[in-house]
């Protein structure tokens, strides 16, 4: 038979195929070129298509990583239990870097606001360091918000964790450039060309579970700044924040102080696709507070080495 027989007798891939066939090759790449490398893993939706991903990638043999979770001691609890659920269902190594242990012996203070997120900086930091990560897989995508648009693949972090646009390199026809230097590493994206509905398309073709806050359920929440945030101990309801009780979902997952709820009736996958498939607004812009302190709050925070 030809090669052009072979072709046309291989049907063309479709473009969930193409996303996960490019994110398989550069879980085998870091394999192959790292000695110690991580997932970054908080059990929302992109980390759980990661993981999922990794799966794939090294069947039937087992995830060759561990896990890396930045526990702000804020999330909500559906999330905590469906992590350990999952570490446990593949037999993985879960490494927990705790905010919450950094506030208890002084190195980190907390915020006025009660928002964790900016202090997760220097678990993950510390994490990489003490464990000696030289690779760390990250659910980021470039559709998310302008500084993660800006990120290649392979994205080098200097020796203190921090991002230099400067140095980003070249990536043509998928080569990845994984150099670094002792004490520095790289952060990797396999979901940098996926978009959020790619991601819940993908989630529904695999069939692969979320945690349920995901869907539509009923929840006592309050409003601040626009945004409906659960009931927790990070400094709310105040005084002039009344409980309500609404039926809502979460686009994305984060630290509870700073991560929204938004008011929603889709209880499936299908109604989730359709819901994001009319939205404009991203899931960090729709739901997420911190990303709102200025126009270039992502990126000054990458730059100190948030992920």
């Amino acid at each position: 038979m030809t090669t052009q027989q072979t072709d046309r007798a291989q049907p063309p891939l479709d473009a969930l195929a193409r996303l996960e066939s490019e994110a398989i090759h550069i879980f085998r790449e870091v394999a192959g070129e790292f000695d110690r490398p991580v997932i970054l893993f908080s059990g929302g939706k992109d980390s759980t298509v990661l993981l999922h991903l990794a799966v794939k990638a090294f069947w039937p043999a087992p995830v060759p990583f561990p896990l890396l979770h930045v526990d702000t001691g804020h999330n909500l609890d559906e999330v905590i239990d469906f992590r350990d659920r999952t570490v446990a269902r593949y037999g993985l190594r879960l490494v927990v870097a705790s905010v919450q242990d950094y506030i208890d012996d002084g190195r980190l203070q907390e915020r006025p606001d009660g928002t964790r997120n900016p202090l997760q900086t220097v678990p993950l930091l510390d994490g990489i360091t003490a464990n000696k990560f030289d690779a760390v897989f990250g659910g980021g995508r470039r559709d998310e918000e302008r500084a993660r648009a800006k990120e290649r693949i392979f994205s080098l972090r200097n020796s203190f964790g921090q991002w230099e646009p400067r140095r980003q390199r070249p990536e043509l026809w998928n080569l990845y450039n994984g150099r670094h230097r002792a004490g520095e590493h790289v952060r990797v994206f396999p979901l940098s060309n996926w978009t959020e509905l790619d991601v819940w398309r993908y989630i529904k073709r695999e069939a692969i579970e979320l945690p349920s806050i995901y869907f539509a359920h009923t929840r006592a929440v309050f409003q601040r700044d626009g945004m409906w945030l659960t009931a927790g101990p990070w400094f709310g309801p105040r005084a002039d924040e009344p409980v309500e009780e609404l039926t809502v979902r979460y686009r994305t997952v984060g630290d509870g102080s700073c991560t929204g709820a938004v008011r929603s009736e889709a209880a499936d996958l299908d109604e989730v696709i359709a819901e994001v498939s009319a939205s404009r607004l991203t899931e960090r812009g729709a739901t997420r507070a911190d990303d709102r302190l200025s126009e270039a709050a992502m990126e000054d925070r990458k730059r100190e080495g948030y992920f």
